[in-house]
C-alpha cells in the first residue's frame, strides 16, 4: 500500500504522543517534554501542534483526557485506553515496516524473502 507523506508524518507524530503515555497520565506539556527528550531532541512538539494531536486521538478513542486541578491550575490529562493501547502496537510495526522499506530504497538493497 503507498505510503502519502503528509499521512506517514501524522502517523509519527500520533504514534510519538501514544508511546509517550505508555507508562501513564500526563498533560501535554509533560508529553512534549518527554518526547524530546527521549528522543535527545530528534522530535519536538509546539504547543499549536501537540493539542490537536491529543484532540484527534481523544476524538478516536485512543486516548482519554481528564482536568485535574494539581497545583491549584487546572489542566488536563491524557491517558492511553486498551484501543490506544492496541493502535500503538499496530502502528508501531507499520511505521518498522515503512522504515525498513524506505531504507532498502535509499541504500539500493533488495527487499528480504519473507
Amino acid at each position: 500500500m503507498p505510503v502519502e507523506m503528509q499521512s506517514l508524518i501524522r502517523d509519527v507524530n500520533e504514534l510519538l504522543v501514544l508511546s509517550s503515555l505508555r507508562e501513564g497520565a500526563k498533560h501535554g506539556y509533560q508529553i512534549a517534554l518527554d518526547v524530546e527528550a527521549d528522543s535527545n531532541g530528534m522530535f519536538s512538539f509546539q504547543h499549536g501542534t501537540l493539542y490537536p494531536i491529543l484532540h484527534r486521538l481523544e476524538k478516536a478513542g485512543l486516548v482519554t483526557g481528564n482536568w485535574s486541578t494539581g497545583g491549584g491550575r487546572r489542566r488536563k490529562e491524557y491517558a492511553l485506553t486498551a484501543r490506544g493501547r492496541s493502535a500503538l502496537d499496530g502502528r508501531s510495526q507499520t511505521l518498522s515496516d515503512i522504515v525498513a522499506r524506505l531504507l532498502q530504497v535509499v541504500r539500493g538493497t533488495e527487499p528480504e524473502a519473507t
